[in-house]
């Protein structure tokens, strides 16, 4: 990938996680909800593969935090709702 190839990657998940949060502060889009969760998860491994590219370890720590956070909220809507059917 080139460097203007990764820097459009890098922003576009910056912007999804940003998007995420901005509809949940003005939209009312609920922070648990999956659109919010799955923003999140995107956004945060779209960074972390840059962040593991140019060996940043500590932004990589915290987008691979983050996403892992975002995966295990969905993994429990999901849970919820096969128990609930």
């Amino acid at each position: 990938m080139t460097y203007q190839g990764e820097l459009i990657f890098e922003v576009a998940g910056a912007v999804v996680i940003l998007a995420a949060f901005a509809l949940n502060q003005f939209r009312g889009l609920d922070r648990h909800g999956a659109p919010y969760l799955l923003l999140n998860l995107i956004g945060a491994a779209m960074l972390s593969v840059i962040a593991g590219i140019h060996r940043q370890w500590g932004f990589f720590l915290l987008q691979a935090v983050w996403g892992i956070v975002a995966l295990w909220g969905l993994l429990a809507l999901i849970r919820r709702r096969g128990a609930a059917s």
